[in-house]
């Protein structure tokens, strides 16, 4: 998977959604937490273990362990308080 550490250009909430659902393994258009780690640090993120585990906790609402495409609208939001710009 390539690295977007450099990523300098400010992400628009769709950009955002299609980077991450390419960490979807399985291909069954699900991320679960590990998944959704990978993506984190592939980001840049520090500390990808607890944003994964934050993520899911907030965005994860019917508690099933995945992220689904109505639960990714919330998983994005909540990851702009993580320095992403949106457009």
């Amino acid at each position: 998977m390539a690295s977007f550490k450099n990523l300098e250009k400010p992400l628009s909430e769709e950009k955002l959604k299609c980077l991450l659902k390419k960490y979807d393994k399985s291909g069954d258009g699900k991320l679960n937490k590990q998944e959704l780690k990978v993506a984190f640090k592939d980001l840049g993120l520090w500390f990808c273990g607890l944003r994964a585990y934050q993520a899911m906790h907030h965005a994860d609402k019917n508690n099933d362990g995945l992220i689904v495409n109505d639960e990714m609208d919330v998983l994005v939001e909540f990851a702009t308080k993580w320095g992403f710009t949106l457009v």
